[in-house]
């Protein structure tokens, strides 16, 4: 309420009142608008955001207890049903976990195997990630561009593995198979034409004017807040500053899996000599930015895993024991949205089935911030922030 004073020309006071009315207006749950089943409550004041309380819970499936009642190579396929555009990734950290319970030595080339996959899956997350925010701020074409190379990665995967979403590929042991004759040469060909197509993507977004208009300074979020609430991946790196010698905190560098510290790559925050001068640190801008250099990186790892891998020791697989091992583990790795982190109990009685399963969402500790970062911005905003986010409500429900 804004108490307001007229002062006619009798010199009579007269006060009244301005009202302005609060509404609450629900945001979904429609997929694929709201990035899966996700529903926001906002709180507006006309068109300005007050709060943004994100509404979970449509998409509950109940994996870790299924977890808890299936013998550990089992659940391999629950995992891709996470974050289903990263199901490799997601592969990968139940395995990790399980063979650090158990104190398994992976051979060499399923460390390969596992690094390849893992960052095809990255890139192709991340074009997922680049064509869905064109389509959040209003421009179909990005979406085209980034799926065209999209399906030719998973023709890769299903050369690999037959499937095209859901791989259930990297498994407890190593690789479910060895890689196909010629898929290598599939690779680098497919390397080779996808480099030269990065340059059209940030003509398309990075570099638009209309794109920039829309995402930067919008939604921006501080280390401090980051950090604050748990943040990682493209989310944490984007609120770093490299003018302050910020740390690129990234697992693949500070607590390296699977080999990660024989290769050579970055861990990425965004160059200030690309940002255009409205953008600000943390902002939307800044966390798409982040992506598309991390697929650049990506194909560093890979040109370096493709030349590895012929000359790799052992084999794809080693055989799982039959039973768990007692005590925990906890991995955690670094997958397209943050780090995903897996928890398994074993058994004290020679079990099969672990005690525990427990999963740690990136997503989940990501979207903790969607009220923060909507607040005070306008309705029209809401979707670049909870775009740049990049949720897979698959990951945060379970």
């Amino acid at each position: 309420m804004v108490t307001a004073s007229l002062v006619p020309q009798d010199q009579t006071i007269v006060e009244f009142d301005v009202r302005t009315d609060e509404m609450l207006v629900n945001m979904g749950p429609q997929h694929p608008s709201t990035h899966g089943v996700l529903r926001l409550v906002l709180r507006t004041d006309g068109e300005i955001i007050s709060e943004a309380v994100p509404h979970l819970g449509y998409l509950h499936r109940c994996a870790e207890k299924i977890g808890e009642n299936l013998l550990p190579i089992q659940f391999i396929p629950y995992t891709d049903r996470m974050d289903y555009l990263a199901g490799m990734n997601m592969n990968l950290g139940y395995s990790l976990a399980v063979e650090k319970l158990c104190n398994m030595k992976i051979p060499e080339k399923a460390s390969v195997i596992r690094v390849i996959v893992s960052e095809l899956n990255r890139i192709a997350s991340h074009l997922v990630a680049m064509g869905t925010y064109g389509l959040d701020l209003g421009t179909f074409s990005p979406f085209l561009y980034a799926f065209r190379e999209r399906e030719m990665i998973l023709d890769l995967f299903e050369e690999v593995c037959g499937a095209r979403l859901t791989y259930s590929y990297l498994t407890i042991g190593g690789a479910h198979d060895d890689l196909p004759d010629g898929w290598i040469d599939h690779c680098r060909q497919f390397l080779d034409y996808f480099e030269p197509r990065i340059p059209e993507y940030h003509t398309l977004l990075t570099t638009n004017h209309i794109f920039v208009n829309r995402t930067a300074n919008i939604g921006v979020c501080s280390k401090e807040l980051a950090i604050e609430h748990a943040c990682s991946g493209p989310m944490l790196r984007g609120s770093l500053d490299a003018r302050k010698n910020d740390t690129a905190w990234d697992l693949r560098k500070i607590e390296p899996y699977s080999d990660y510290d024989k290769y050579d790559f970055k861990a990425v925050i965004p160059p200030f000599d690309m940002a255009p001068p409205e953008a600000v640190v943390g902002d939307c801008w800044h966390r798409y930015m982040v992506r598309m250099l991390e697929v650049v990186e990506s194909i560093k790892i890979l040109r370096q895993a493709l030349d590895r891998y012929p000359k790799a020791a052992g084999s794809h697989r080693v055989e799982v024991p039959k039973h768990l091992a007692a005590g925990d583990a906890y991995v955690e790795t670094e997958c397209p949205r943050g780090q995903m982190g897996f928890y398994v109990v074993g058994s004290n009685a020679k079990g099969q089935v672990p005690l525990r399963v427990r999963a740690r969402s990136s997503s989940m500790a990501n979207l903790s911030l969607a009220s923060k970062l909507c607040e005070g911005c306008l309705i029209a905003d809401i979707p670049a922030i909870i775009g740049s986010i990049d949720i897979v409500m698959g990951e945060i429900d379970r």
